[in-house]
């Protein structure tokens, strides 16, 4: 299995130091969440030498980009065409620094708009971005979140948009805590297309908000997930996804052995 960690764990370091946090605590790549201002820099506006300069400190780092991770989604109709505009420049800039996928969202389906009507728009969408990002070597995944939890929901959409280029980011909470399956459930519906995964635990406080757990004391069976990934041969990252929680320092290394021991069936 290969590793990497989404930059809200440090949000405030540079690409150099983001670097060589993931080389210390023994990961194999990092998750920059873009247009978000965090340290690392690595941002749509940046010129192209400033790219293939990114490019270059990665390459000698050792240590992969495995995702970036943006915000795009495309259930609301007012906002659909802008986003996909935003989705196509975010895997340019992917192409250009070296990052093999980009994670985007479905979106809240607003109010007066139709699962149905959703859906249709989802799959246009990423049928147009489909359209516009061919011969980059970048994927678009999808993630199971917001008003696309429910994996058949997510499927249904992929299955339709057929395309190679579009692809799941299996968020392994957010199917359990919001659409109530379990991470069989879960898999068995989506392991077609998935090609990025996300990995956090997580308690839900008395006001139905998450509060952020060790792996493995949470509501989550990380431990199913990764047994049904290596069954499945998964080549991609698992990506740790923790926002405004403990110290990088504190969380990263020992969430990172919990899923190695889970890896050697421990």
């Amino acid at each position: 299995m290969k590793y990497a960690f989404m930059t809200f764990s440090c949000p405030e370091l540079t690409l150099d130091q983001v670097l060589a946090m993931a080389t210390r605590f023994g990961y194999d790549a990092v998750e920059p969440r873009i247009d978000s201002q965090h340290g690392h820099g690595i941002e749509t506006s940046l010129t192209a030498a400033e790219r293939a300069q990114v490019r270059r400190k990665v390459a000698a780092g050792g240590v992969a980009l495995c995702c970036l991770a943006t915000s795009h989604s495309y259930a609301d109709p007012a906002k659909a065409a802008k986003e996909v505009e935003g989705t196509i420049a975010s895997v340019r800039l992917a192409a250009d620094v070296g990052a093999p996928r980009v994670r985007v969202f479905g979106g809240r389906i607003p109010a007066g708009v139709s699962r149905e009507q959703a859906s249709d728009l989802l799959v246009d969408s990423l049928r147009s971005v489909a359209r516009e990002i061919a011969g980059l070597g970048v994927t678009v995944c999808m993630e199971t979140h917001d008003d696309w939890c429910d994996p058949s929901d997510l499927a249904a959409v992929i299955r339709r948009v057929n395309h190679g280029a579009i692809a799941v980011n299996w968020d392994i909470m957010h199917p359990v805590r919001r659409a109530h399956k379990t991470v069989q459930e879960a898999f068995d519906t989506l392991k077609p297309w998935i090609q990025h995964v996300h990995f956090h635990d997580g308690v839900t406080a008395g006001d139905g908000n998450l509060v952020f757990a060790r792996i493995g004391s949470g509501e989550v069976d990380h431990r199913a997930a990764v047994r049904l990934l290596k069954q499945a041969k998964y080549a991609g990252y698992l990506s740790g996804e923790w926002m405004d929680w403990e110290p990088a320092e504190t969380h990263l290394p020992r969430e990172l052995a919990t899923m190695k021991q889970y890896e050697k069936g421990r």
